[in-house]
């Protein structure tokens, strides 16, 4: 008897998808959620998250918190954290609906603020790594509370779920962003749990993955010297941290930090002209730990950008197309056609070569 689709484990299973506007043009969270959705069959309903870009305009200089929370005791703790050492803006629950779909929702919240001076000014700290370590402190030991969002003028939505249900639920169409993307999960190491969905999110990194890190245990106890803790039960997680760590502390171009992580075999650098070769050389040996092995496609949102990636070997899928000042990137060229079928251009990313876009002039204009 044939075994069908949907009845079988998908072994390239977990979708992502993204959508980038150079100009700055702003899109409602409804495209996203049609890409993402056509490939319903990559992911098995344990996990589905959105992050989108340029979303909060009206509150764009204050950090946007968004936390789930197990039960009040646990808000009551982190709200009374969060107000000793930050300005609360403004804070509300995060805007859902009910739908059959997806239950066992946590308590979820969003706050958008700003670190007290007197607190910035006496932890010797810029305001980005002020806030990175509040967040870290919540997540490590406030039992109950998770910030999984922390970025400015961005947002994370997650929950388990199929990625189009959490769209739904999250209402993502009454937001507008310049940039998109999307996870359908299927967990085969680590649990679906709310907190395990993806995005993973620290400051304005988002990272989307499709895959499996067998170096996770050398990455993780790596990155993790250096004041990050991975909590969040899956491998995902430690790739946030690593962005993190080699562009915003370690001041590493994104080019540079995709060459660490999906670093070329030695006798491939051996091949390129002796400029190039011997900067390779010294990101493969200064940054050894954070090479990432094992099949994966990754996509990174950042302030005013969004890079793809796959590892080495492209060992999962990832497509890339053009329209105008259009880019899509997807696990599929379908989720890209079901929204734009004219392309001007399409094509496969090699392996172990990043796809880095950026707003343009125009588009800057808008951060």
């Amino acid at each position: 008897m044939l075994k069908k689709e949907g009845r079988i484990r998908i072994p390239s299973g977990c979708a992502i998808s993204g959508i980038f506007s150079k100009s700055g043009k702003r899109m409602s969270g409804e495209k996203i959620i049609t890409s993402i959705a056509t490939m319903h069959d990559r992911s098995n309903g344990l996990g589905g998250g959105f992050a989108g870009y340029g979303i909060y305009p009206e509150y764009k200089q204050f950090y946007a918190l968004h936390i789930f929370y197990d039960n009040t005791d646990a808000k009551h703790d982190c709200e009374h954290f969060i107000e000793e050492r930050f300005d609360i803006i403004n804070l509300s629950k995060i805007p859902t609906r009910q739908i059959a779909e997806i239950r066992d929702e946590p308590l979820i919240w969003r706050y958008f603020v700003a670190p007290l001076q007197t607190k910035l000014s006496a932890s010797h700290l810029d305001e980005k790594e002020y806030t990175g370590q509040c967040v870290n402190h919540i997540n490590t030991n406030i039992n109950g509370a998770f910030v999984f969002s922390s970025g400015k003028n961005m947002g994370v939505f997650k929950a388990v779920g199929f990625p189009e249900d959490v769209g739904k639920f999250y209402k993502l169409e009454e937001y507008e962003g310049y940039s998109w993307t999307a996870h359908g999960r299927y967990p085969t190491n680590t649990p679906g749990w709310w907190g395990g969905a993806h995005p993973f999110a620290f400051l304005d990194f988002t990272v989307v993955h499709n895959g499996e890190i067998s170096s996770y245990d050398a990455n993780r106890r790596f990155i993790e010297m250096f004041g990050y803790t991975c909590n969040l039960l899956t491998d995902t997680e430690v790739i946030t941290y690593i962005i993190d760590y080699l562009v915003r502390k370690q001041r590493l171009s994104f080019e540079e930090a995709a060459h660490v992580i999906a670093a070329p075999f030695w006798s491939t650098i051996a091949k390129r002209a002796p400029e190039e070769r011997e900067q390779l050389e010294f990101l493969r040996t200064q940054f050894s730990e954070l090479l990432i092995t094992g099949p994966f496609s990754i996509l990174l949102g950042f302030e005013g950008g969004l890079m793809a990636l796959n590892d080495r070997l492209k060992l999962r899928s990832m497509v890339s197309a053009e329209k105008g000042d259009m880019t899509y990137f997807a696990s599929e060229e379908c989720a890209i056609r079901i929204i734009e079928p004219e392309l001007d251009r399409i094509w496969s990313p090699a392996g172990g070569e990043p796809v880095i876009v950026t707003l343009n002039e125009e588009g800057r204009k808008c951060l």
